[in-house]
């Protein structure tokens, strides 16, 4: 018996490319234990249904596939809609914003935040500037980027940074001419801040991933690939015990906790169908925002600036031989050209002793996180690689000015989202949330059009020939994502036997001017086969 019907609709299935006799349209779908039932026409689907089934009219409105976005950050996400929001256009709006804040709590309490843009504050942001409104309240605020973080002189205290404390590996603390840290922190430097931070309990974490998770469900998301640490990964596995999970997570391991997972013979892949182990983590490089991202050739006006290696490529290369070896997959954070040239020279050599041992690439479904630019010759060897695309539309939009500014016609191959598709790589998409919004809608609709929601740079979009059709932008966030998990024999489709997730929402994002594609509102999120949200107006 279906515990639900959806009715009346224009479900894109896209199972088209998958079975002689797929209907990549359909009007009806129907979902028992958690998966799809069927999938057809409205009389012959709405005649399974028994009288305990949930009938759900769309009213020939656009179903499509759940959505999952590929790099999200659940944990920080989580925090970013308990604290401050400091994306704000200009300095003093930041402080006023937090000025605002010190007023409403308790003096010694700390304010946290995050989404300053460097552009506003500079790359070296002091810690007077916010001493002057917060002077009796720790304060720390992350950039946009989450590559760097601005810290009052008590914060910078309570953590015990000073004139003495040694810039760590990867890492750097910004110093005033007498050597006393000056606010900024850089890249590993901000973990000596962080640590100094009250940790929320974990009832408090679980209770702000639940209305991250509902947030998330109002947006049309059904899944996500975190990128968080352990902290989320227990939250993460209590509210599964609980039964309260109702987003499908992939959750990716730090490269830190690796020794351990192979000690106990851990493995890609464990888990199952709403939590599950993924790739192993390594950040390989910085962000374009702090001008860290490592660059083969120096940034524009910054003649002695190369960027910042976090993980060399030998110990990368060491890390991936013996991981893969063990069972695990890389997903390796790389920004710079140079970053993600040396990514894919140490995939090559994991996939040289992959060969050797008789593992097929596909068994190691590797992945570059952001490919945010590549030097030309580097463009086709994901897709001869096998390594899987994993970008965000989004940054493109965001970053566009400061591409422009700091890579100049190196900007040709940033963010080149269709060039990795013609090359015949998967391309798989996301957020990079909270860097970026989790809406989804934005980000189809950037990579759809290249352009901000309010049409800048011009019409045709920051550098056209990357634009993707909608249909090659839905891909990515639905069976592109679900390669990359290694479920995409049961997710990512409406097909019968696939698990049952799908999303509502308010118009025909394939018929409707591209630039409209932003402003969709979601009706109905239903994972698992049940309705997680819907809209009042439903």
């Amino acid at each position: 018996m279906p515990t639900l019907i959806i009715h009346n609709a224009r479900i894109y299935t896209q199972t088209a490319s998958q079975k002689w006799n797929a209907q990549p349209w359909a009007q009806a779908i129907a979902f028992r234990d958690g998966r799809v039932l069927a999938v057809g026409k409205n009389p012959e689907i709405c005649a399974l249904a028994q009288p305990h089934t949930e009938l759900l009219d769309a009213h020939g409105r656009l179903v499509l596939p759940g959505l999952t976005d590929s790099h999200l950050h659940l944990h920080h996400l989580s925090q970013k809609l308990q604290t401050l929001n400091v994306e704000l256009p200009t300095l003093s709006a930041i402080l006023q914003a937090v000025a605002d804040r010190a007023q409403q709590i308790p003096p010694g309490s700390w304010i946290l935040g995050q989404g300053f843009h460097t552009d506003v504050t500079g790359i070296a942001p002091l810690a007077s500037w916010l001493d002057a409104v917060a002077p009796y309240h720790p304060v720390y605020l992350l950039s946009k980027s989450v590559h760097s973080g601005w810290a009052n002189s008590l914060a910078l205290q309570q953590a015990h940074i000073t004139a003495a404390t040694p810039d760590p590996a990867s890492g750097q603390i910004v110093r005033s001419p007498d050597g006393s840290p000056s606010g900024a922190l850089l890249e590993m430097a901000m973990e000596l801040l962080t640590q100094a931070i009250p940790r929320p309990t974990a009832s408090e974490w679980e209770s702000a991933f639940l209305h991250c998770q509902q947030t998330l469900w109002q947006l049309g998301l059904t899944g996500v690939h975190c990128f968080d640490g352990r902290d989320s990964f227990y939250t993460l596995q209590s509210l599964h015990q609980q039964g309260k999970l109702g987003l499908r997570v992939l959750k990716q391991l730090r490269a830190k906790y690796l020794p351990a997972a192979l000690s106990f013979g851990v493995q890609s892949g464990l888990g199952d169908d709403w939590l599950r182990l993924g790739q192993v983590k390594v950040f390989i490089d910085g962000a374009l925002g702090p001008r860290t991202a490592a660059m083969l050739t120096p940034y524009a006006g910054e003649p002695d600036n190369l960027g910042m290696v976090v993980t060399d490529k030998e110990e990368l290369t060491d890390i991936a031989c013996r991981a893969t070896q063990m069972g695990w997959a890389m997903t390796v954070h790389a920004i710079g050209d140079r970053a993600n040239h040396d990514v894919l020279d140490a995939l090559q050599t994991a996939r040289t002793l992959e060969a050797q041992l008789g593992i097929a690439p596909t068994a190691r479904r590797h992945r570059i996180e952001h490919v945010q630019i590549l030097h030309p010759s580097d463009v086709p060897r994901l897709a001869h690689l096998q390594v899987i695309a994993s970008m965000q539309p989004l940054h493109a939009t965001s970053d566009y000015a400061m591409a422009d500014r700091y890579w100049g016609d190196r900007s040709r191959y940033a963010y080149a989202l269709a060039s990795q598709l013609q090359a015949g790589a998967v391309l798989a998409l996301g957020s990079d949330a909270p860097v970026e919004s989790p809406n989804p809608w934005l980000g189809i609709h950037a990579a759809v059009t290249r352009t901000r929601t309010d049409g800048t740079p011009h019409a045709d979009g920051w550098y056209p020939a990357e634009r993707l059709s909608v249909a090659q932008a839905v891909q990515g966030y639905t069976v592109g994502a679900a390669y990359a998990a290694g479920m995409e024999n049961r997710l990512g489709r409406l097909d019968p036997g696939f698990l049952g997730d799908c999303v509502l929402i308010d118009r025909d994002i394939f018929t409707c001017h591209p630039q409209q594609i932003w402003q969709t509102q979601v009706l109905a999120t239903i994972t698992g086969g049940q309705v997680r949200w819907r809209a009042d107006s439903l």
